[in-house]
């Protein structure tokens, strides 16, 4: 009867290359071109089927920061101080997204926004990464 050896399973042998050499000839990228994004004309059926979804929009005056103590101890009067400067523009937020900077205006006796500065579709991007 044969004696049956345990063997271990060998893994293939692979090329190993010499990193010296990778780094003298890196593999070569090519340069892909895009064409400039430009606003499109949408079909107005289309676009009815967003113009009801519901957005929250919210103006800023500032933050600030407090202990429960001193959350507790504010009555009828007293004034928090804010993180802003009085004129200092306020920020206008579309679904918890910075879209605008604005100013108060008072129209028929309410309060009111007029925009100061739109914030661009590039800076938005950029504000994601934060």
């Amino acid at each position: 009867m044969a004696e049956d050896t345990a063997q271990e399973p060998q893994e293939p042998q692979e090329e190993k290359k010499d990193s010296s050499e990778a780094i003298k000839n890196p593999p070569q990228a090519e340069a892909t071109e895009f064409a400039d994004l430009e606003p499109s004309e949408v079909p107005e059926e289309k676009l009815k089927l967003i113009l009801d979804i519901p957005l929250e929009i919210r103006v800023e005056l500032g933050r600030s920061k407090m202990i429960i103590k001193e959350l507790l101890q504010l009555g009828q009067g007293s004034v928090i101080e804010l993180n802003k400067a009085a004129g200092e523009p306020l920020d206008i937020y579309v679904n918890d997204r910075l879209i605008a900077k604005g100013e108060t205006v008072v129209v028929n006796e309410k309060y009111g926004i007029r925009l100061t500065d739109i914030i661009s579709p590039l800076e938005r991007i950029k504000m994601l990464g934060e």
